[in-house]
């Protein structure tokens, strides 16, 4: 957070695990406060500050998060640990993920909870031709349900084998190179920092033509 910036109050309204690693939080959204899908807010509760990717839509009451939980990570872990009604602040919105339609087709790549930007662009009317989602079982594809009708094709990557027989076995950049045709595409790529990289130096050698969309999450 900045000085200049405007600081918004807000508290958890509610808070819910996803699975045994990832929980989300819903906020009170301020009524003055708007944003774009795929832009992030920077929350601060106590001494401790983040940047979070909003996963509800702009039309959604609440601000909605979805939080990876990091026994080392002060502020996941006190949040992992708060109670509805637990006060905190934020500014924002912030970045610049977010949908430019193209003549080129629309890929979502997402590892854990890099999918929260994609749910914010699904449930806004936005959507993709393929969205993969990169984790390591299937008890780890959050919101599913919403973004499967966003998708043309919704891949789960799972990492571990035999997780589900509807799912491709194998990280998010197997599929990439041995199932996606050749194409321009618009590539929008969150998540972890290894991902990014690796998916940038395949689609620089695959899919020459192609543009790319990246947000980092830690």
């Amino acid at each position: 957070m900045t000085t200049s910036e405007k600081v918004y109050p807000t508290e958890i309204i509610d808070h819910r695990w996803l699975s045994k690693k990832t929980f989300e939080i819903k906020l009170h959204r301020p009524a003055a406060f708007n944003f774009k899908p795929g832009q992030l807010i920077s929350l601060k509760y106590k001494n401790d500050d983040r940047d979070y990717s909003l996963a509800s839509s702009p039309d959604e009451s609440e601000l909605r998060l979805c939080i990876r939980y990091v026994k080392e990570g002060l502020l996941s872990r006190a949040l992992g640990d708060a109670v509805t009604g637990t006060g905190l602040t934020f500014c924002g919105p912030h970045g610049y993920f977010t949908f430019k339609p193209s003549a080129r087709v629309p890929i979502w790549v997402a590892t854990g909870t890099g999918i929260a930007p994609f749910r914010s662009m699904a449930c806004s009317g936005m959507a993709a031709a393929y969205l993969l989602h990169g984790v390591d079982t299937s008890s780890e594809l959050y919101y599913a349900e919403e973004l499967q009708p966003a998708a043309g094709n919704y891949i789960p990557c799972l990492s571990q084998s035999g997780q589900s027989p509807t799912a491709f076995n194998g990280r998010v950049t197997d599929y990439l190179q041995k199932q996606l045709p050749p194409g321009n595409y618009d590539f929008y790529l969150c998540g972890r920092r290894e991902m990014i990289r690796d998916v940038t130096m395949l689609v620089d050698d695959q899919f020459e033509g192609s543009f790319i969309y990246t947000e980092t999450f830690y």
